[in-house]
């Protein structure tokens, strides 16, 4: 079977998967694993780091940005209190009811949305957001490893795409495209480390990869 491969210019609704995760450091190591993943299985990632226009407030560019998606990835897994602050970040939290609710509100199209929920561990969720309880949530343990398997299988379940690779097949693939990343990165004048990358160039990378490098 042919292999489906996502193309300039944006993809339509049916291949956008809005990422809903944290966004340090520490985090993105899976983070930028979830995005080589969903574009490896066909898909199109979209996210908050896209936004750029500073006359369209951020919560409206991620509502629009939602409602482009028909399906999603929230990763709620960061609850503990920041080092300046002393609290905890609800940007996830949000951001997974807005899409929950576009889900249950939207109509047309938005009735079929899908979206996979992450935490760091199984039903540890139920300690703070319990209203979550009945919805499958997957650990993916703070591992990008597992973080692959755990997108790709759902993608998989919920689009019903039977040329999708296999779990391990993506892993493999994404550490040849960290390995191929900094030559590309020079090639086209950018920071060569990926930690520096705009996820719009990230993004773009990783389409020039998927094309020089077809399954």
């Amino acid at each position: 079977m042919t292999r489906r491969r996502i193309s300039s210019p944006r993809p339509g609704y049916e291949d956008n998967v809005f990422i809903n995760c944290p966004f340090d450091d520490k985090y993105k190591s899976i983070f930028n694993a979830v995005v080589f993943a969903v574009y490896d299985a066909g898909f199109y990632p979209r996210c908050a780091f896209e936004l750029g226009d500073a006359t369209e407030l951020r919560l409206m560019g991620i509502m629009r940005i939602i409602s482009e998606c028909k399906y999603a990835i929230h990763d709620i897994s960061r609850t503990q209190p920041d080092r300046e602050n002393r609290l905890p970040r609800f940007n996830m939290p949000l951001e997974l009811g807005i899409f929950l609710g576009c889900k249950a509100f939207g109509g047309n199209r938005h009735n079929v949305k899908s979206c996979l929920v992450m935490d760091t561990e199984l039903y540890r969720y139920q300690k703070f957001i319990s209203d979550v309880a009945g919805q499958k949530v997957d650990a993916h343990r703070d591992d990008p490893r597992t973080a692959v398997s755990v997108v790709r299988d759902w993608l998989r379940t919920v689009s019903s795409r039977v040329n999708i690779p296999g779990g391990r097949v993506i892993w493999k693939r994404f550490n040849l495209f960290l390995r191929k990343l900094p030559t590309a990165c020079e090639r086209l004048n950018w920071e060569p480390e990926v930690l520096k990358l705009k996820f719009v160039d990230y993004r773009y990378v990783i389409h020039e990869f998927l094309r020089d490098n077809p399954l």
